[in-house]
C-alpha cells in the first residue's frame, strides 16, 4: 500500500512543475491587474463590438476603448528596456493610439466613441480638476504656499533660457532668429494647442494679413515634439531621482524640516470612504465651475482661477479635513486607475501626427529639444539654489513646454509624480498665457 501510494504522488502534478506549468502560467500573467484570459475576454468583446458597431457612442463605449488599450500599452511600456526609464508608458499610450489614427486603423465607432468622452463629456478637465482639488487639498498648508511662491523664480528663468538657447541653436541650424523664435520656440511653451497654438495662430493672422488657419499647422510640431521632449526628461529625471533620492522630494515641491508635504497631510493613512469620495469628486467639479465663473467675471483662465480657488479653500480652512480626505481619496484612485486610458483618448485625438510628419527635420528636432532641455535644466539648478527638490523643480519647469494640460498629464505620469499637478497647471496655464500675449506684441513690433 505504501509503495502504491509513492507511486500515485509521483504521477500527481505539482504546482508550478511542469504537469501545471502551462496550465496556471498563462493565469499568473497581467495585463495591470487583470488576468490575461479576462484581458483576452473583454479586449475581444470591445473589438467585436466595434467592428459590427453596437459599440455605445457615448461615455460606455469611449472608457471601454480608452481602459482596455491604456492598460495593455501601460504595460507595456513598462517592460520595455529602456523606453521603461525615460516614460515609456507615458510615450507608449500617446505615440501608438497617434498612429493607429494617423493610419486610419480605428473604425469611425470608436472614434466617435471616444471623442464623445473625451471633448464633448470633457474627461480631460473632469481628470484635471479631479487632480487639482485631491492634490491641494491634501497638501500640508505650508509647503503649498512656499511651493506657489517660490516656483516662479524657476519657471520665469527657465523661460528665458529656453528662448535664448532655442533661437541660438536654430540659428547655427541655418534657421532665422525671427523664425526660430515665433514658429518653433514660442508655440512650445505657448501652453498646448487649445490655450496656445490656436490664439497664437490667430494673433499671428491678425498680425501678418493671413488666415489664422494657415499658421496652425506651422505652429502644432513644435508643441508636439517638444511635449514629447519633456516627457522624455521627466522620464529620466525620476530615474536619476531612484538612483540618488536625495535631490527628489517625489512629489513634493520645497523642502521641509518636517519632511514630505504629501506625508504630512491628514488625509494620509487614513481607511478610504466612499461617500466621501463622492463629496470630493463634487468638490473638485465645484472648483472647476468655479474657475468658469470668474473667467466670466475677471477675464482669466479658468483651470487657473480653479487652482486660486483651491489653493485658498485650503490655506483657509474652509472645509473640513474629512472633506479634504474624500478629494484627496478620489485624486489617487483617478491617478491610479486612469491615466494612462487618458492618454490613449489624448493620443487618438490630440496629437496630430500628419502635421508633424509634415514639417519635421532632424535639424527642427535638435532646436525643440533644445528648447526643453534649456528649460529643464534651469529648473534644476535654480531649484537647487532655492530650498528646492531640484529634480521636482525641473519637472515643473518642464511642464511649460507641454501641451497644456494633456502634457502636464503625460509629463508628471511619466515621472509618477502626479502630486505636483497644481504646479504644473500653473506652469503651463499662466506661463503659457504671459508668452502668448507677449509674443504677438513682439511679433507686432517686428513685422
Amino acid at each position: 500500500m505504501a509503495q502504491t501510494a509513492k507511486k500515485l504522488e509521483s504521477l500527481t502534478p505539482i504546482p508550478g512543475g511542469s504537469g501545471e506549468k502551462s496550465k496556471f502560467n498563462l493565469l499568473h500573467i497581467n495585463i495591470g491587474v487583470i488576468p490575461l484570459p479576462l484581458y483576452l475576454c473583454i479586449a475581444t468583446v470591445v473589438y467585436l463590438a466595434t467592428v459590427y458597431e453596437v459599440l455605445p457612442t457615448d461615455m460606455i463605449g469611449g472608457f471601454a476603448i480608452i481602459i482596455t488599450m491604456g492598460i495593455l500599452l501601460g504595460e507595456i511600456g513598462m517592460k520595455i528596456p529602456v523606453l521603461k526609464d525615460i516614460g515609456g508608458p507615458a510615450i507608449m499610450a500617446l505615440l501608438v493610439p497617434s498612429i493607429l489614427a494617423y493610419f486610419n486603423l480605428i473604425n469611425e465607432t470608436g472614434m466617435t466613441a471616444v471623442t464623445q468622452l473625451m471633448k464633448s463629456s470633457n474627461f480631460l478637465y473632469l481628470y484635471i480638476s479631479i487632480l487639482v482639488a485631491g492634490s491641494i487639498l491634501g497638501m500640508n498648508r505650508k509647503v503649498l504656499l512656499q511651493g506657489f511662491s517660490k516656483m516662479f523664480v524657476p519657471l520665469v528663468l527657465g523661460t528665458l533660457a529656453s528662448v535664448g538657447a532655442g533661437v541660438l541653436v536654430g540659428m547655427l541650424f541655418g534657421y532665422s532668429a525671427k523664425h526660430t523664435l515665433f514658429f518653433i520656440v514660442v508655440p512650445i511653451i505657448g501652453g498646448g494647442i487649445g490655450e496656445g497654438i490656436l490664439p497664437l495662430s490667430i494673433g499671428y493672422g491678425q498680425v501678418l494679413g493671413a488666415d489664422a488657419e494657415t499658421f496652425v499647422g506651422q505652429l502644432i510640431p513644435a508643441a508636439v515634439i517638444g511635449n514629447i521632449a519633456a516627457i522624455i526628461c521627466a522620464g529620466l529625471l525620476s530615474r536619476l531621482g531612484t538612483k540618488k533620492p536625495h535631490l527628489t522630494g517625489n512629489g513634493t515641491l520645497v523642502k521641509s524640516k518636517g519632511g514630505d508635504g504629501i506625508t504630512e497631510s491628514t488625509t494620509i493613512n487614513k481607511p478610504v470612504d466612499f461617500p466621501l469620495m463622492g463629496a470630493g469628486l463634487l468638490i473638485a467639479c465645484t472648483f472647476f465651475i468655479v474657475g468658469g465663473l470668474g473667467h466670466m467675471v475677471l477675464g482669466m483662465p479658468g483651470p487657473v482661477l480653479m487652482i486660486v480657488a483651491a489653493a485658498l479653500v485650503k490655506c483657509f480652512k474652509l472645509v473640513p479635513a474629512k472633506i479634504e480626505q474624500g478629494a484627496h481619496n478620489m485624486y489617487k484612485f483617478v491617478s491610479s486607475s486612469l491615466t494612462w486610458p487618458l492618454m490613449v483618448g489624448l493620443g487618438l485625438l490630440y496629437i496630430p501626427l500628419e502635421d508633424v510628419v509634415k514639417i519635421v527635420t532632424p535639424s527642427y528636432i535638435v532646436v525643440c529639444v533644445a528648447v526643453v532641455v534649456a528649460m529643464v535644466a534651469t529648473g534644476y539648478f535654480v531649484g537647487k539654489l532655492m530650498n528646492m527638490h531640484p529634480i521636482d523643480s525641473a519637472i515643473v519647469t518642464g511642464c511649460h513646454s507641454g501641451l497644456g494640460g494633456t502634457g502636464d498629464v503625460a509629463i508628471l505620469s511619466a515621472s509618477n509624480r502626479m502630486s505636483l499637478m497644481p504646479f504644473a497647471q500653473i506652469a503651463t496655464r499662466l506661463g503659457g498665457a504671459a508668452t502668448v500675449i507677449l509674443a504677438i506684441m513682439l511679433l507686432k513690433l517686428v513685422s
